[in-house]
């Protein structure tokens, strides 16, 4: 019911002008910054409006939405649109601007959503690249020269966090806090585009991101408005498996909803919230085997992001976890994974190591970071008394730093967006279970896993 509530109010949102709107948007704000004085000593700005982007005249070659993302050893897929559907998927690229001394040919697919029609959409996997180098490069053999960054092949890796981005003036805030970040990978646990079944707005998070998404690797995973599922007529996940195709050829996976990659001494596992996770799934079972593969001597720390968070004292989304949580969370304690990065909860909270729902020195750091922008809004009622788990919490748009600094030690911070300058709000040292001896006390636990 819900899906089809998000349906028709969309269609409403397409027919209607924003303006006439505005009256409910102008009493929701107010209710936020009342209930916003109850639960923090942090006033929170008003929510700003959904960016709008002018229609602008380019050749039907030019490419578009141009977004890049790892795929597997030293490799790294490019993807773009096209209005052209004969224009070629070929990458040319190099080390030096203009000198290109190798091209790579990918594939390429579309899709029709009711009325819309996309584009061509490109994903080209060029490589093997060279650790921490600046490459040079340009999609179908035409159009503007785009550059990136490899991401580093050892430690010390810096991942920037936001989810559930939209497309508002709070997201156009975040991302250009991100982008003073030196950072090397993007992690994005679900919610990207708000699109919410008009494709159009699919196309211009594209253009939104792809000054950052073409420079750096951004790897996500899906969120419930990625599903946009029309019940006998359409099936979930079209638009979102299109145009951004993860790694999950590359891990072992039959899914584009789950799968993992490994860059600069971490191990990052993205799973789906909304696929089946039990443990007679496909899912379950992948997982199960990821894990088992993992060399921790090797690879000293472990990251999972997935959207709905499991520990979560927000009155918002309440229980939404516990299925996933009661199903997987035994495997992630067995195999000793040191974070777990969700979103959905359109506010910020970060959790001592727990497992099971108490504290626990050899669980899981939890970190709900599902404020990145989004047209929703905050999340501003916290359950009260604050659980002995829950370290910091607050209701606030922002975004989050991870720099895991050596085997031993990473330093997460956390980023709000208050009026356009990015407050360090929350900062914390966090040490790896594989230095603290945890892993050792599992051998029983990781049977598990076998």
């Amino acid at each position: 019911m819900k899906r089809q509530w998000i349906f028709i109010s969309s269609l409403i949102m397409a027919i209607t002008c924003t303006s006439e709107l505005m009256e409910p948007k102008l009493i929701l704000t107010v209710f936020l910054l009342i209930s916003a004085t109850v639960t923090s000593e942090y006033i929170r700005p008003p929510p700003r409006k959904t960016l709008h982007f002018p229609w602008s005249s380019r050749p039907s070659s030019h490419p578009q939405q141009v977004h890049i993302s790892l795929a597997g050893d030293k490799h790294i897929r490019v993807s773009w649109v096209t209005d052209d559907k004969s224009s070629l998927s070929t990458v040319e690229y190099g080390t030096s601007p203009g000198r290109y001394s190798a091209i790579s040919h990918g594939e390429s697919t579309s899709y029709s959503y009711l009325l819309y029609s996309s584009g061509k959409i490109h994903h080209t996997v060029i490589g093997p690249l060279e650790p921490s180098t600046v490459y040079f490069y340009r999609c179908g053999g035409q159009g503007p020269e785009f550059q990136l960054k490899t991401p580093p092949a050892q430690l010390p890796i810096t991942f920037a966090v936001a989810g559930d981005l939209g497309q508002t003036g709070w997201t156009k805030s975040t991302l250009d806090h991100i982008d003073q970040c030196k950072y090397d990978v993007h992690l994005l646990p679900g919610d990207l585009s708000y699109a919410d079944y008009m494709q159009h707005r699919w196309d211009t998070f594209g253009e939104l991101v792809q000054p950052l998404a073409s420079a750096r690797p951004w790897m996500v995973t899906e969120g419930n408005h990625e599903e946009e599922s029309i019940p006998i007529i359409k099936d979930g996940f079209q638009s979102y498996n299109s145009r951004w195709k993860m790694p999950f050829e590359e891990s072992g996976s039959s899914s584009n909803l789950y799968y993992s990659f490994e860059v600069g001494g971490a191990h990052v596992i993205m799973l789906g919230s909304y696929t089946d996770y039990d443990e007679y799934s496909e899912q379950y079972n992948w997982l199960k085997a990821d894990l088992a593969k993992v060399d921790r001597k090797q690879i000293p720390w472990l990251l999972v992001l997935f959207h709905v968070p499991w520990y979560n004292s927000n009155h918002a989304h309440q229980g939404e976890g516990d299925g996933m949580m009661a199903a997987i969370e035994p495997l992630i304690y067995a195999a000793g994974v040191d974070i777990v990065l969700a979103g959905h909860v359109h506010a910020y909270e970060r959790t001592k190591r727990v497992n099971q729902g108490n504290s626990d020195p050899c669980g899981t750091v939890h970190i709900t970071i599902g404020d990145g922008g989004n047209r929703e809004g905050l999340a501003p009622k916290y359950i009260n008394p604050q659980p002995e788990w829950s370290v910091f919490r607050e209701a606030s748009f922002g975004h989050g730093e991870l720099k895991l600094v050596n085997s031993t030690h990473a330093y997460w911070t956390w980023h709000r967006n208050d009026d356009d300058e990015p407050v360090r709000s929350d900062q914390v040292w966090i040490t790896s279970l594989v230095s603290s001896g945890c892993l050792d006390g599992k051998r029983q636990l990781r049977k598990i896993l076998m």
